[in-house]
């Protein structure tokens, strides 16, 4: 317990101690909000990858896919690396930070406000934005409850309130660069332990092929394989559909999130995307691909996990497989969800501030906001949304537990295809922008209440996949945007700059 307790002190000292220390970082609002676009390769590969990852993935979405596919889970992890950093970045990086500091641009919904010519359209996104991240970061705490409680056994909702006020603290005084290196350090963090826990549970069962030996010999429960052998240890596991939903959602869905898509506003230099992109890639598959591979042994543990009115509860599942293994690793292992955790509420509100202040306060209910006021209003914001995510993680009302399983489907699939055809593509219209917001919130809160689909995983990529052909399609059939102010905004890509020999051949 001693041990345990050092553990979590120096992370705490250490959270707070950077906050201080970017306090200098915060003089406008452009420092606050995006570190005066001067963030480097390693900061912001991290502060991508543990802003993608958090408890919600390690605790529960690992236990949850890798009980339902075995390891073929691992293949969740896999294109999360693959399709939701690697292609991320080549696909978003580059064009996300020319064309948003061009249109001088620090929020999606501003970039929709600017980029498609419309002040409607920059409102409606910042309330998409506020509705779903809200309970969103909500959910991020619902991954420590049983963790603490086994490492502990302390009240859930002391972790909460504490988790909540460091992160509170450090964001607010030092901004988006207190977030920035606090995610290098807990992604490190998140890195070793990832490995060592991997390590120490699999030789807990004899070693790998012991393990696997043991999960093969497993029914399955799917009416797919129809309760057969080896489905859980097969290389597509029992329902290969099902799966590649999620990988879908999971993957893609980082496009169209705003959290996500704001870490490319705040890149240095080509330098900076160049490395990003395979640190952040190389971050993705040890974490997101250790975590679900050590979620697809989930079924040898069933005697660790709890059950409620009779049906498995799928966030003790890794708690259960974790609470076997000597204090010191479990004691790294809680800050390794703290870490996940903390790095994601971060990202969350500072997104959920800055949309509140900039898109919907500035220019539409206060005409003339001061950058010094503006920096307050975003410190005000912060602690306001974290105390609302406490509350609900607290005491979450049934409407608010569903609203955490489709906010990412939401988010992504009325974002995704706007943003990414709009940095790409003249011919995205305004009409095919507002297609793309009702198509992507109304699959997702429809299947809420109507249950159109299996779950709410199958929603959100259906969603995703509807606005990626709504919004050409609407495009075709609706007036096109004006040629001049279109041209305006793309002639940012022709800008010419000075390369190195090494980089490209003259003619």
């Amino acid at each position: 317990m001693v041990a345990k307790v050092i553990l979590l002190i120096v992370f705490f000292a250490m959270m707070i101690g950077v906050g201080l220390y970017s306090r200098k970082h915060t003089n406008s609002v452009n420092d606050f909000v995006l570190g005066g676009r001067s963030v480097g390769p390693w900061l912001t590969a991290f502060a991508f990858g543990t802003s993608y990852f958090s408890s919600v993935v390690f605790v529960g979405y690992a236990g949850q896919f890798g009980w339902k596919f075995g390891l073929a889970s691992t293949f969740i992890g896999l294109g999360n690396a693959l399709i939701g950093s690697l292609l991320a970045w080549v696909v978003l990086g580059r064009r996300t930070r020319v064309m948003t500091q061009h249109l001088e641009t620090k929020t999606m919904p501003e970039f929709f406000g600017k980029r498609f010519d419309s002040n409607a359209l920059k409102l409606v996104a910042s309330v998409i934005v506020f509705v779903f991240l809200v309970p969103y970061t909500a959910s991020i705490y619902n991954g420590l409850s049983n963790l603490f409680g086994m490492a502990f056994n302390i009240d859930y909702k002391i972790c909460v309130i504490a988790m909540a006020a460091l992160t509170g603290v450090y964001v607010i005084v030092g901004g988006y660069m207190a977030t920035a290196i606090n995610d290098f350090i807990q992604g490190i963090i998140m890195l070793v332990g990832i490995a060592a826990v991997i390590i120490a549970v699999i030789n807990g069962q004899g070693g790998f092929y012991a393990a696997v030996k043991e999960l093969a010999k497993i029914p399955s429960e799917s009416a797919v394989t129809l309760g057969q052998q080896g489905a859980y240890a097969s290389f597509f596991g029992p329902e290969p559909l099902s799966l590649l939903s999620v990988v879908i959602l999971t993957s893609l869905g980082t496009w169209g999130l705003p959290q996500m898509v704001h870490k490319f506003y705040a890149i240095k230099d080509e330098k900076s995307i160049k490395t990003g992109t395979v640190i952040s890639t190389i971050f993705a598959v040890v974490v997101a691909g250790g975590s679900y591979f050590l979620g697809g042994f989930a079924r040898l543990f069933e005697d660790k996990a709890t059950y409620a009115d009779g049906k498995l509860q799928f966030d003790s599942l890794i708690p259960g497989m974790l609470s076997t293994l000597p204090d010191l690793l479990i004691g790294i292992v809680v800050v390794l969800v703290l870490s996940a955790s903390m790095s994601t509420l971060s990202s969350l509100v500072m997104t959920s501030s800055s949309t509140l202040t900039l898109d919907l306060i500035k220019g539409t209910i206060v005409k003339n906001l001061s950058e010094k006021k503006q920096v307050f209003l975003m410190r005000v914001f912060i602690a306001v949304f974290i105390i609302v995510s406490v509350v609900l993680a607290l005491d979450p009302p049934t409407f608010i537990a569903q609203l955490m399983g489709i906010s990412w489907g939401a988010l992504a699939g009325a974002f995704l295809a706007p943003f990414m055809y709009g940095l790409y593509c003249k011919w995205v219209t305004k009409a095919a922008v507002w297609a793309s917001f009702i198509t992507g919130v109304a699959i997702t809160v429809a299947n809420m209440f109507f249950n159109f689909f299996e779950n709410t995983i199958i929603a959100g990529a259906v969603a995703m996949i509807a606005s990626l052909v709504v919004v050409p399609v609407v495009s075709l059939v609706t007036p096109k945007l004006k040629e001049v102010f279109v041209g305006d905004i793309f002639k940012c890509y022709d800008k010419q700059v000075v390369v190195s020999s090494k980089k490209s051949l003259e003619k």
